[in-house]
């Protein structure tokens, strides 16, 4: 799973309920027209549009929301606003100065049925299981990539992404979380990272034994070779570079939507050193 979280850092949120299409937010009762020029809108940006909706029944009369969320790290921010007509979200400001701030953890789950059955399928029940532990802090979420490690879980603002996330683990994933500490087993990546910066982050908190999410930080990456990267991490004993390894990788039944033979592309750290 390593380094597959999306490239994106900063996210627009738009509640949504009913069911949403292969393409979310223009798949679904939104607007298509103005969920078009939204998407276009906030790309232009570098801001990524995901479609949420509450789980289980929206309550009759709720007033939808939106969030402007920024993971970049030292930068991060959740801002929540509401609407009643689909245009109005095209006048919010993408730059973050609109919005109630909220500095409590939001967790995303994708439940993008039309995406891929699996996420629906492991979603759904994650999401419920969550929202148990935390009400009204979990969203159902449009499709994140990587539906093959369904369930995938998105933590804001942190942006850290996790997969093949279990329900029964809910209470354990949310004060773990909660703690400010990383699940190190379940971590995709960190969101708006290149691929073999998120792995090599990943390998690094599982492989220097530290837990706590903002002990370690990308210094900087650079290419060594065809194929592979070397990742500068600030770790708290000092820096250590890691070096990944991009690879083709061929399986079957990659995800529910896709059973027959597929590709993909693996970053697999395989050395770590100690910056002298």
């Amino acid at each position: 799973m390593l380094g597959t979280a999306f490239p994106a850092s900063l996210l627009l949120l738009v509640e949504q309920p009913g069911p949403w299409g292969r393409t979310g937010l223009r798949g679904s009762r939104f607007d298509h027209a103005t969920a078009a020029m939204l998407e276009a809108h906030a790309d232009a940006a570098g801001v990524r549009v995901l479609a949420i909706r509450r789980p289980g029944r929206t309550p009759r009369g709720a007033v939808r929301r939106w969030a402007l969320v920024d993971c970049r790290p030292g930068d991060t921010s959740l801002r929540w606003g509401h609407y009643h007509e689909d245009a109005e979200l095209l006048d919010v400001p993408l730059d973050g100065s609109a919005g109630v701030v909220d500095e409590a953890p939001l967790y995303l789950v994708c439940a993008h049925s039309k995406h891929d059955a699996c996420c629906a399928l492991r979603g759904r029940a994650v999401a419920a299981a969550l929202a148990t532990e935390r009400p009204g802090r979990v969203w159902e979420c449009s499709h994140v990539g990587g539906d093959r490690f369904a369930a995938n879980v998105l933590v804001l603002p942190a942006g850290l992404l996790y997969g093949r996330v279990l329900p029964f683990a809910a209470p354990e994933f949310v004060e773990t979380t909660e703690r400010g500490e990383v699940v190190g087993a379940l971590l995709r990546g960190r969101v708006g990272l290149k691929p073999a910066a998120q792995a090599a982050l990943a390998f690094a908190y599982e492989h220097l034994a530290v837990r706590r999410e903002a002990a370690l930080a990308v210094v900087a990456v650079r290419a060594s070779g065809e194929g592979e990267s070397v990742v500068r991490i600030r770790a708290p004993h000092g820096l250590v570079d890691v070096t990944v390894r991009m690879e083709r990788m061929r399986g079957d039944g990659l995800t529910c939507s896709q059973p027959g033979r597929g590709s993909f592309l693996a970053f697999r750290p395989v050395t770590a050193a100690a910056v002298e």
